[in-house]
């Protein structure tokens, strides 16, 4: 295949050096000195240093309407923030696309209290619903998957012809993909696992013990679940990679960013100094306050999500957060369904 990894941050590069090794892959940089600095270096000292890119991986610099030109399939490896320009950009591309982000897109208008922030597939069906698209999700450390450590992960999309080409370049001895057809429940596992391991970094952070972070692990998975259903996602789904497994990797591994932004609020330091020690982005600051709000507007409890918003806006501190969170009275542990008909937000 011919592929397009249009985003060279340490996700993006991942996965154009795995695909390296058996397709025709270049790695596009927005910034031209990037692109120059590593073709001349072989190596993302950014993001990846130590990882040497192999010598067939092109590395080119330009806009995503050169990278796409004459391709089979182009590979979105931004920022959330970044992906509906990407998406506008690639109108009319007979190529198949996947995003590779995971989180929610700020609402258009933050003045108006019902402009929800949509969620990737949401864009896509907005913007360019004439693309044959969808995400590549999952539990994955871009360093891991670049270093060719056994990974497992999600390929998801309405069309099947995108599941199979994700499956086909990228599906390999260390890294399996698993097709699924249910991308909203795919997307909200990306999503909010993010956002749960904030709340286990802060629950480390402060040495509640390995008790508290199953507690936290187990209770976030559930109100994920009750998210995604009322969105129209399958509850199968979060039993899954995309689900379960992402959830449990991002909330628990040192290579988390965003379980790293709980473990710095707990030590004192503030949300500004957290992100900026990270030198990357932590999706799930961004996209706690969309969430939360989405789903008081769908009648949905998150108390833990909630718990995160209000410490992420200084409302709460590290402490009396978690005591929130212990404090409340208990209910019945099912996942229940939500009440009224629910809307599917797909393609």
């Amino acid at each position: 295949m011919k592929i397009c990894v249009h985003g060279a941050g340490a996700w993006g590069t991942a996965v154009a050096v795995n695909a390296a090794a058996r397709h025709e892959v270049t790695l596009w940089a927005r910034d031209a000195a990037q692109a120059d600095a590593m073709s001349a270096a072989r190596e993302n000292t950014r993001y990846l240093p130590g990882l040497a890119l192999p010598a067939s991986l092109a590395v080119r610099a330009g806009d995503i309407a050169q990278a796409q030109a004459g391709v089979d399939l182009v590979i979105v490896a931004t920022p959330m923030a970044a992906l509906r320009g990407q998406l506008i950009a690639l109108r009319g591309t007979t190529a198949q696309v996947a995003w590779l982000c995971k989180g929610v897109e700020p609402a258009l208008d933050s003045t108006s209290p019902t402009a929800y922030g949509l969620l990737a597939h949401e864009i896509w069906a907005q913007v360019a619903p004439e693309l044959k698209a969808g995400v590549l999700s999952g539990p994955s450390f871009a360093q891991e998957v670049a270093e060719g450590r056994p990974t497992a992960l999600v390929a998801a999309s309405p069309h099947a012809g995108v599941r199979d080409a994700l499956v086909d370049a990228f599906h390999g001895p260390a890294l399996r993909v698993y097709a699924n057809d249910d991308i909203v429940g795919v997307e909200v596992g990306g999503a909010v696992k993010n956002v749960l391991a904030i709340a286990t970094g802060l629950c480390d952070g402060l040495a509640l013990g390995l008790n508290a972070r199953a507690a936290l692990i187990t209770r976030g998975l559930a109100e994920m679940t009750r998210f995604g259903l009322a969105l129209g996602a399958r509850a199968d789904t979060f039993m899954g990679l995309s689900g379960l497994g992402d959830l449990v990797l991002t909330a628990t591994g040192d290579l988390s960013r965003n379980r790293k932004v709980g473990l710095l609020l707990a030590q004192g330091r503030t949300l500004a100094q957290a992100v900026d020690s990270l030198g990357h982005v932590a999706e799930g600051v961004y996209c706690a306050r969309t969430v939360v709000q989405r789903a008081r507007g769908l009648g949905i409890e998150m108390p833990i999500a909630e718990g995160v918003v209000a410490l992420l806006d200084g409302q709460v501190s590290p402490r009396d957060a978690v005591a929130a969170l212990t404090g409340r009275d208990p209910v019945p542990e099912s996942v229940q369904p939500p009440a009224g008909p629910a809307s599917r937000h797909s393609s």
